[in-house]
């Protein structure tokens, strides 16, 4: 992962990626986890997304990593909280009621630090990551959360006519990372609206369980 790039996008508010509500395939999927109220969900890569703010109103409690602390201190004040920020081995925690984000490489956050979570919503981070990082990214969201249901959401287009992030993740790809792991569904496949940077593009939501 290029943390330059990353960190330069958000010094210079280069955030196109950022939705400006809510991800309506989580409001729509979000119950496929079956999950109780007061449960963690983690999101890996979050930005300043406003699904967390979501996710709190309906009961859960929230994990995130994310490399940006512009991202975090967005995020927060958009929250109208205070948080408190303690440095925890390579990463900065921020905390307040029911949320817990953590600062820096995804890579450098462990399980002993992140603590149990029920399920995983991944929107923004497999998409973000190149092909060479994603098979070590996804082994090591498996180990870090001990293999947690998740719901996973993914673009994919022709790869050849524009560069990422955000990439092409096609189904046979999400089989390769997480068959040995998952059973695996697919619950939606839905054409973008407009297009992706105005090339045609699907998003396709997964429902990952354990075996």
């Amino acid at each position: 992962m290029d943390t330059s790039f990353w960190h330069q996008k958000w010094e210079k508010n280069e955030i196109a990626f950022h939705e400006s509500a809510v991800n309506p395939l989580l409001v729509k999927h979000f119950d496929e986890l079956a999950l109780v109220k007061g449960s963690r969900i983690f999101l890996p890569l979050c930005g300043k997304t406003l699904d967390i703010p979501w996710l709190l109103s309906k009961g859960y409690r929230v994990a995130g990593a994310e490399l940006s602390k512009i991202a975090i201190e967005q995020l927060f004040a958009g929250l109208g909280v205070e948080p408190k920020i303690l440095s925890v081995g390579e990463v900065d925690h921020y905390s307040a009621n029911n949320i817990d984000l953590f600062v820096g490489d995804i890579f450098d956050l462990s399980k002993e630090i992140l603590g149990p979570v029920d399920a995983i919503y991944d929107r923004a981070a497999l998409v973000a990551l190149p092909e060479k990082m994603r098979h070590r990214y996804t082994a090591h969201l498996s180990e870090l959360t001990d293999k947690a249901p998740q719901l996973l959401i993914c673009y994919e287009y022709d790869q050849s006519l524009m560069e990422g992030p955000p990439f092409s993740i096609s189904n046979e790809e999400v089989s390769q990372h997480y068959s040995d792991v998952y059973d695996l569904t697919l619950l939606a496949s839905t054409t973008v609206p407009g297009g992706l940077k105005r090339e045609c593009a699907k998003e396709h939501v997964w429902l990952l369980q354990n075996e």
